[in-house]
């Protein structure tokens, strides 16, 4: 392996696919060892009943250049997540990159049932999933990356937190889910600073995943088809893009001037260089504020 993640290892939380998987790709394409986790694996499908494992994440992971190990966890079974930091400890001795992209919850929010509409126990399994989740992964995990100073941890979500604050998300759970991750990552901030770590909050812009996909019956390759039916797709991006993000975070030796920020793939992308696979830079936040939300024509001239 080699890379400027050479040597450093990361537990990306939640990598069976989406964004959790297209970050632990890229960070080992820089070089790092990644514990991939999730549910669903080659013997064992998750309630979300897709194909995608974590077996196949981790096989990306040494493809592109770094190791990856599956481990097979329910991040809501504290007693497996303490598990797993265990064996990292004893495996790696060191946990320098933590990310929570632990969600699952695609198929249970409503977009259109208010909060009193909304079945009760589907709501609080939504928030389960989204906040106690990255709750109990953080709790069990930290003690290992406060060991070694420069340590960070990437809180995904969906949405910055002044997108977040300026807009209602789609309904109640939703909007509750993805608004906390923000505060939680300012939380971590606070309490990571004085042993030199660094807790952000990441979110992708309108991301490109197996399931956006198949929403649209489309695949990566002819993707462009679904501008038929949502134009403004138009600013989409792959997974990899908000994992390059995490993979220039995780590199930089001044990640600490982040530190308590909310952040999107497309800004990090001004900053550090990266682009997407086809070597664009969506701005997608900006773009939603300045184009779609403002009712205008799908145009993306300026913003990839």
């Amino acid at each position: 392996m080699s890379g400027p993640l050479n040597g450093k290892i990361a537990l990306v939380a939640g990598a069976t696919r989406g964004a959790g998987r297209g970050v632990a790709v890229e960070l080992g394409a820089a070089g790092a060892t990644v514990y991939v986790t999730g549910r669903s694996t080659r013997e064992q499908r998750s309630e979300i009943d897709r194909p995608e494992t974590i077996e196949e994440t981790a096989e990306l992971v040494t493809a592109a250049g770094g190791e990856g190990i599956a481990v097979q966890v329910d991040h809501l079974e504290a007693d497996q997540v303490k598990g797993l930091v265990e064996r990292i400890d004893s495996e790696q001795g060191r946990l320098d990159v933590l990310v929570n992209d632990i969600w699952g919850g695609e198929s249970l929010f409503s977009w259109d049932q208010k909060l009193w509409e909304h079945s009760l126990d589907t709501g609080l399994r939504i928030l389960r999933l989204a906040i106690d989740t990255h709750i109990i992964t953080s709790h069990h995990a930290l003690p290992l990356l406060i060991r070694n100073p420069g340590g960070l941890v990437v809180e995904m979500t969906d949405g910055t937190a002044q997108y977040n604050a300026d807009n209602y998300r789609i309904s109640f759970f939703y909007d509750l889910a993805k608004t906390s991750v923000n505060r939680m990552a300012f939380a971590q901030a606070k309490e990571l600073e004085p042993y030199g770590g660094t807790a952000v909050s990441l979110t992708p812009g309108w991301m490109r995943s197996e399931i956006m996909l198949d929403a649209y019956r489309v695949t990566e390759a002819d993707w462009r088809d679904a501008l038929a039916i949502q134009p403004h797709f138009a600013i989409s991006e792959t997974p990899a893009y908000v994992g390059r993000a995490v993979a220039a975070l995780a590199a930089d030796p001044e990640v600490g001037r982040w530190n308590g920020r909310s952040l999107s793939s497309g800004e990090l992308a001004q900053v550090y260089g990266f682009t997407d696979l086809d070597g664009s830079r969506p701005d997608a936040w900006r773009y939603m504020v300045e184009v779609q939300d403002a009712g205008r024509p799908a145009d993306v001239t300026g913003y990839r």
